[in-house]
């Protein structure tokens, strides 16, 4: 059995057009391959990302959904099957810079006071050209940050309920407990582009209700 110290989980449905670059971002990491895995699930796509996937399955874990479960349940799978001690979430419409693993678990390696690290990111458009250099604690997004597997399995994981700002509940849990440290570098590349989740905007005032009224009863 593979031992690994990374476990990078990646949601996906119906992302054919972007998977491969975010694949080949995470298999061009200047880290051995041995030293982390990656863990697709594939959320009931009814594209062609299954095919496109086809090209990385010796490369990746492949999870295959029944039925669709939303974003927060493929996580939950994701993170149930990692074998890695360090958990870190990419979405797949997103990219990474070849250092992204390296320089995030040497810095949890070699602070065993943090709880977790966050890294800066690029907001991209669909063609890959820069929009903004984004804080990731000013403008926190749900990935870019590696966490210790047994402070997620502590807090619960993600809260299946929130199908939208499931990231926001997670952080508010977690940093009743643990804090997240910044990394002023940025090494993810946040895609925005036409089908992102959050232009849904019923949905994201929905679920903003919901997370209010958890958290300040």
């Amino acid at each position: 059995m593979k031992s690994v110290q990374i476990s990078v989980i990646i949601p996906v449905f119906n992302q054919e057009k972007y998977i491969g670059r975010c694949l080949r971002s995470l298999l061009k990491q200047t880290i051995s391959s041995n030293d982390f895995e990656i863990i697709v699930i594939n959320d009931g796509s009814s594209d062609n990302t299954e095919k496109a996937l086809s090209l990385f399955m010796n490369d990746i874990i492949y999870i295959k959904n029944k039925k669709q479960k939303g974003l927060p349940a493929s996580l939950n799978i994701g993170i149930k099957n990692a074998k890695g001690q360090f958990i870190i979430r990419v979405d797949s419409d997103d990219y990474v810079h070849w250092e992204y693993l390296n320089i995030l678990s040497m810095y949890l390696q070699l602070n065993h006071d943090i709880d977790a690290v966050s890294c800066d990111y690029y907001l991209v458009d669909s063609f890959q050209n820069i929009i903004s250099h984004n804080n990731c604690l000013d403008q926190p997004i749900g990935c870019g940050i590696m966490f210790r597997i047994e402070q997620l399995i502590e807090i619960g994981l993600y809260d299946e309920e929130f199908l939208t700002r499931e990231e926001e509940d997670l952080r508010v849990r977690f940093l009743k407990h643990y804090q997240i440290v910044r990394l002023q570098l940025p090494l993810y590349r946040y895609r925005r582009h036409a089908t992102n989740i959050t232009n849904n905007k019923e949905s994201m005032v929905k679920f903003s209700k919901r997370l209010n009224d958890k958290h300040t009863k």
